[in-house]
């Protein structure tokens, strides 16, 4: 896991050089830093293997018994509990 920079104390510069000199610094460190965050950033989207028929079928079976069980679940809390959800009258 990599920690978080500790902030420095500003620092004056008196040449033109020391100035460019930060600036090449700061350039390789923001390179290593982008290198480290896609590196870490294509290892968190890692592309799934492609499933062949049965584990295809098989996915949309499960998908569609948790779309089920999910409306009947729903539905029961509904009939029980829906005069919860109504508006009021006046």
């Amino acid at each position: 896991m990599p920690t978080l920079p500790v902030q420095k104390k500003p620092t004056t510069y008196c040449t033109l050089e020391e100035l460019q000199l930060r600036k090449d610094e700061l350039s390789a460190e923001l390179q290593k830093d982008n290198e480290q965050f896609n590196t870490l950033w294509n290892q968190l989207f890692v592309k799934r293997k492609d499933s062949t028929k049965g584990e295809f079928i098989s996915s949309i079976i499960t998908n569609s018994i948790t779309a089920v069980d999910a409306f009947l679940v729903v539905r029961k809390l509904m009939k029980n509990y829906g005069g919860l959800f109504k508006k009021k009258k006046k």
